[in-house]
């Protein structure tokens, strides 16, 4: 006697329509995390119990090389997942600031200007009190 296969389900529903694979969900207010380093500025947006609704960095919006670190391709980031985060209904957040990068105040500059209004800024840059030995004195 022969087993049945069971049919895998595809996204494709019983009429034909595919459906979406992300769920629009309606955000009112989210966290955006800044990471301005030298090099590079990553930005993500997240709900208020840290699922992440978009992030984009200057990397991925096109930038190469010593472009990735200036405050235009900070400022380019920024709109880039600010338009998906207001897309899915986000009016208010907190931004947290991470980073001695350029890319700081291009990126508070261009979260600003996008209409979001701000309620809290934050600099989470990590600061060591005296951390780490540092390496043995060098002999020649």
């Amino acid at each position: 006697m022969t087993k049945a296969i069971p049919r895998i389900r595809s996204r494709r529903s019983r009429n034909g329509r595919i459906g979406s694979r992300k769920s629009t969900r309606r955000i009112p207010k989210g966290v955006i995390h800044v990471q301005a380093s030298f090099h590079n500025t990553i930005v993500t947006v997240t709900d208020v119990r840290g699922k992440v609704v978009s992030w984009s960095s200057a990397g991925t919006c096109g930038f190469r090389g010593r472009r990735r670190g200036t405050p235009f391709a900070a400022e380019t980031t920024v709109e880039n997942v600010i338009r998906t985060a207001v897309h899915q209904g986000m009016k208010r957040a907190n931004v947290k600031i991470k980073g001695p990068g350029l890319g700081r105040d291009a990126a508070l500059r261009a979260i600003h200007r996008s209409g979001i209004r701000l309620t809290l800024i934050r600099d989470v840059t990590p600061l060591p009190h005296n951390g780490c030995r540092p390496p043995k004195k060098r002999r020649v």
